[in-house]
């Protein structure tokens, strides 16, 4: 009667021990209490069966991450969907204005067999032309993941990456084989991140919409 406990017990320990061994990244992860957006950790998952399993599941409101053997599977909340299409259109609509060529791919899912990593961002976009990987991935953080997303996106060679959290962007820059934190974008150093923020954190999506659009004119 006690076994299913125990393995309960064995599991949150492994959680435990993923989560420890990423304390000192940027994109922070912890265990999640039960108010959490929903979140699985699967270990010693080939990469075969990852890219069956990501390829089986067409549905927008699944999200994947996977790195080397291990898999994290999470549904994002309304408010990080609400979140992430504000700041979208908040950045497309500057480019626009800006005439700046915006290449976006949504949340396309990203992977690399050599480098064992894979994931869909909240949003990904390149600059002035197309790509096969976006210049910059967004990452809208509501609650924190199991996985270090950053390590991932390390592997596949995204250049930046926007972290939105309690209303305000950290932006990390990859140089070289590591990830480091910048003031502003590099890739798009025309946007005021403080601005897409003020305006991200806005209740009514069209009203600020049309305020920003006006701000730019």
């Amino acid at each position: 009667m006690h076994r299913p406990a125990a393995r309960g017990r064995r599991s949150r320990r492994a959680w435990y021990d993923v989560t420890m061994t990423s304390t000192a990244s940027p994109y922070p992860v912890r265990v999640p209490s039960s108010n959490d957006e929903p979140r699985i950790l699967l270990s010693n998952v080939p990469w075969e069966a990852y890219v069956a399993f990501r390829d089986a599941v067409d549905s927008p409101s699944v999200r994947m991450t996977y790195l080397e053997g291990m898999l994290e599977i999470m549904s994002p909340s309304r408010e990080h969907e609400v979140g992430t299409k504000q700041i979208a259109r908040l950045l497309e609509l500057f480019c626009l204005e800006r005439d700046i060529p915006l290449y976006g791919y949504r949340s396309m899912t990203m992977r690399k067999q050599k480098k064992e990593r894979g994931l869909e961002a909240d949003e990904c976009y390149c600059r002035d032309k197309d790509g096969e990987i976006p210049h910059i991935a967004l990452e809208v953080i509501v609650t924190h993941g199991l996985l270090d997303k950053l390590e991932v996106y390390r592997g596949l060679g995204v250049r930046e990456v926007w972290m939105f959290e309690n209303g305000a962007f950290r932006v990390v820059e990859l140089r070289g084989e590591s990830y480091e934190p910048i003031s502003a974008s590099a890739i798009f150093p025309e946007v005021d991140l403080a601005r897409i923020a003020h305006f991200a954190t806005q209740p009514d999506q069209h009203a600020a919409l049309r305020a920003f659009k006006a701000e730019l004119r």
